[in-house]
């Protein structure tokens, strides 16, 4: 390898998998257990589980694990939901959908090298059908792979990218669970079936607020986007949404804090509608109505977080490739504040949380990066 541990010298020595690991061993299987299907498993986390009999159970329910096994997604294996079971339990139950293996070399480094680009391409290069690309367990053990004949280097480099995956296992946990507080606070901060007021706010506020039309509270500016040129492209984390589309930073017009407009699919997503707050202004998908509140009427910041809690997929025109009609989108009505001030420091909570939001993001796809490099 190109990077090691500074002790070891020792070139690498070139093994069949089926000679490091028992594939798929037998074992009675608990009259209950705990199922883990294809679905179960996301990245390298088992994200969930379900309880099943013996003899109501899927016929694939048929790998008891032992900890210290390892599975192997053997369909679309390129998505790398794999698993490391290190629970000291044995009523866990995983799928025919995965390989088993009980390894005699370190089980931490087997998985960071079943993650690894470079096996998984010889894996799909081994696989059948191309809908759902497949390899058996008996091809999946005939694949070489090389590895440190000194155990303690393999140990060594299991720990350290186990203790990586711990590190991005943790900042996804933040930020899933700062997604769900934001969510639940949005519902919670805003009025919810035509009350007119919400279950929470800052104290000092009593007022019931105000049914507003979006034309009373805001000014719209239509034409903003731009015409990119390959040659104002710069280097940028967040692209731009130009007139040709998803565009990396341009030169001049777009800064730090700027947005991805359009769902990631390219459609238009009409549950969590894209609304964002930019330099200033809000702007809303589709296509790219850009919305200034008016001053001494509302607080932008606000007014972007009460659009995107508005029911915006109830006035979209046309059909399956819906769109957001600017005049239409200005007769919407939506529950504000009276009081600015109010308004204010909700936009000021949210923009907060967003923030920590975005901050384990960056923090987590670093690792990532850092991960596969």
């Amino acid at each position: 390898p190109a990077v090691r541990f500074k002790e070891f010298t020792d070139a690498w020595e070139q093994r069949e998998l089926g000679k490091l690991a028992e594939f798929n061993p037998k074992a009675e299987i608990p009259d209950v257990f705990e199922y883990v299907d294809l679905e179960s498993v996301v990245g390298t986390n088992m994200i969930s589980h379900r309880t099943e009999n013996k003899l109501t159970a899927p016929s694939r329910a048929q790998r008891l694990a032992k900890q210290g096994d390892v599975f192997y997604q053997t369909v679309r294996p390129y998505q790398k939901n794999n698993y490391l079971f290190n629970l000291p339990l044995n009523n866990y139950v995983f799928s025919t959908g995965y390989a088993q293996m009980r390894p005699n070399i370190n089980q931490s480094f087997l998985m960071s090298l079943l993650q690894n680009d470079s096996f998984v391409k010889v894996v799909l290069d081994n696989c059948t059908g191309t809908s759902y690309p497949a390899i058996n367990s008996n091809d999946l053990a005939k694949i070489e792979i090389r590895i440190p004949a000194n155990i303690t280097e393999q140990q060594q480099i299991g720990q350290y990218f186990h203790n990586l995956d711990n590190l991005i296992t943790l900042h996804q946990r933040k930020c899933d669970t700062l997604q769900k507080l934001k969510k639940s606070m949005l519902q919670k901060m805003f009025p919810q079936n035509d009350k007119s007021v919400p279950e929470f706010r800052f104290e000092g506020f009593t007022d019931a607020w105000e049914q507003r039309k979006l034309s009373d509270v805001a000014n719209r500016y239509d034409n903003l986007r731009v015409p990119i040129t390959a040659s104002k492209r710069v280097t940028g984390t967040t692209p731009y949404y130009g007139a040709n589309g998803i565009q990396d930073y341009v030169e001049g017009y777009t800064h730090e804090g700027e947005f991805i407009l359009v769902a990631e699919d390219g459609a238009n997503d009409t549950i969590n509608y894209p609304v964002q707050y930019v330099n200033g202004r809000i702007w809303v998908n589709n296509h790219a109505h850009v919305l200034q509140a008016i001053q001494k009427q509302a607080d932008t910041r606000l007014l972007g977080y009460a659009i995107s809690q508005a029911d915006i997929a109830s006035i979209l025109v046309g059909g399956g490739r819906a769109k957001l009609n600017a005049d239409i989108m200005m007769k919407m009505e939506l529950q504000l504040p009276k009081n600015l001030s109010e308004q204010h420091q909700i936009g000021l909570y949210f923009k907060n949380l967003d923030n920590l939001i975005t901050l384990h993001q960056r923090k987590l796809e670093t690792l990532k990066k850092l991960k596969k490099s």
